[in-house]
């Protein structure tokens, strides 16, 4: 059994509260609101199969744009499996170093350069 990791809850909140959000919500679920845009963030520690617990299609309820925060180390294999998921929402996932206050984003729709 693969070990336990603690999300980066801290960490998120830090970073979309420097990006000039307000950011509201306890434990690995927040919601980061700027003026019309409001983010689902979901922290995930070691458990990317929380990420997308229904097989891709955004729950009821849910937010048109969601961001997923991991550790570095797990953020390939998030992205892949959202990649495969295919989720109905612009989303995006953040990589946070567990040493530094640097952090990496992937986002879940390539663009092509104009």
């Amino acid at each position: 059994m693969a070990p336990v990791t603690m999300p980066p809850v801290e960490e998120a909140r830090a970073i979309f509260r420097r990006l000039g959000y307000e950011v509201s919500g306890n434990g690995p679920e927040l919601l980061a609101e700027r003026k019309w845009r409001t983010v689902r963030v979901t922290a995930l520690g070691g458990d990317a199969d929380r990420a997308v617990p229904d097989g891709g299609t955004v729950r009821e309820g849910d937010y048109r744009f969601q961001c997923f925060v991991t550790w570095t180390d797990r953020t390939g294999e998030l992205v892949d499996r959202l990649r495969r998921a295919a989720p109905d929402c612009e989303w995006a996932v953040i990589g946070v170093d567990r040493d530094s206050d640097e952090y990496d984003v992937v986002r879940g729709v390539e663009t092509a350069p104009a």
